[in-house]
């Protein structure tokens, strides 16, 4: 009837002539050969890719680490001391960022790029964050592809010396952080200016507040800069952005109207409740 399925064309051949076509079907042949080739570089790419996550979840961890660590910072007596573990710290982290620029030899960086970008913006914050509390200035990009140059080893040199494949692997590796990587991990640096701002309060530094609203202030001028105009994750972080600017002109509002009638001790319980109403704000 009308109503019917609709016969399919490789209906009309018996199922048993199908299956000795499948039979005949040579291994050996030029197209299947190709077709294998094809299955082992995708193979090979699959497994390369999952590799490079695994190194960019490492990447990530370390880098929350670090940045936990330099949070203690405003709370010890000798910051110098939380400085140098921090520096140890991120230099496990770029061996591992070592490990990826030797994945990526002879690849384009760019077809692994979200496999490693996650791991790359965490590092950016990690480093900007110790730069900040070292100098009180964001660091620059060109200063982190600068301190992502690898050499070899002695000992791989030795060992690759004795072989014929020294000529052929490369002395250096380098890994370059995207602009787009970059501006993200400043973006969530402000997030961690933003705590250390109620933490030095909460310790009776009035003075570091306010240097940080001035700080905040440049990078969320020049976020606004790009604007709707840049990626679509750049234009969605700003929004974070201006929530810890907020919070940050609130505390230095706070301390320069309220500074003298308030114990230093007092000081940080007064900034927790305000964030929390700014945030119950913004829910609604």
């Amino acid at each position: 009837g009308s109503g019917g399925f609709r016969k399919r064309k490789h209906d009309n051949f018996p199922h048993g002539q199908r299956r000795e076509e499948k039979e005949n079907v040579n291994p050996s042949s030029a197209m299947m050969m190709s077709f294998k080739s094809f299955q082992l570089e995708l193979d090979t790419r699959h497994d390369k890719y999952e590799r490079l996550v695994k190194l960019s979840r490492d990447i990530t961890i370390e880098s929350k680490r670090t940045i936990f660590l330099l949070h203690r910072f405003t709370s010890v007596p000798n910051g110098e001391e939380i400085l140098n573990e921090s520096e140890v710290k991120l230099d496990a982290v770029r061996r591992k960022i070592k490990q990826v620029a030797q994945e990526l030899i002879g690849e384009d960086m760019y077809q692994f790029h979200r496999a490693i970008s996650p791991g790359l913006q965490e590092y950016v914050e990690a480093v900007s964050f110790q730069y900040f509390i070292k100098t009180r200035s964001l660091i620059s990009v060109e200063e982190i592809n600068k301190q992502l140059i690898f050499t070899a080893e002695d000992r791989e040199e030795t060992t690759n010396m004795t072989s014929n494949s020294h000529d052929k692997q490369p002395h250096t590796w380098s890994l370059k952080v995207t602009p787009v990587d970059y501006l993200l991990g400043v973006a969530d640096l402000t997030g961690e200016l933003m705590r250390l701002c109620i933490s030095s309060v909460g310790n009776g530094d009035i003075d570091t507040p306010f240097e940080l609203s001035q700080f905040l202030c440049q990078i969320y001028d020049g976020f606004t800069f790009i604007g709707n105009t840049g990626p679509y994750e750049v234009s969605k972080k700003l929004y974070t952005l201006k929530q810890s600017l907020a919070k940050v002109e609130n505390a230095c509002y706070t301390l320069k109207v309220r500074g003298s009638e308030i114990p230093k001790h007092m000081l940080a319980d007064v900034f927790s409740t305000k964030t929390e109403l700014i945030d119950q704000e913004e829910g609604l």
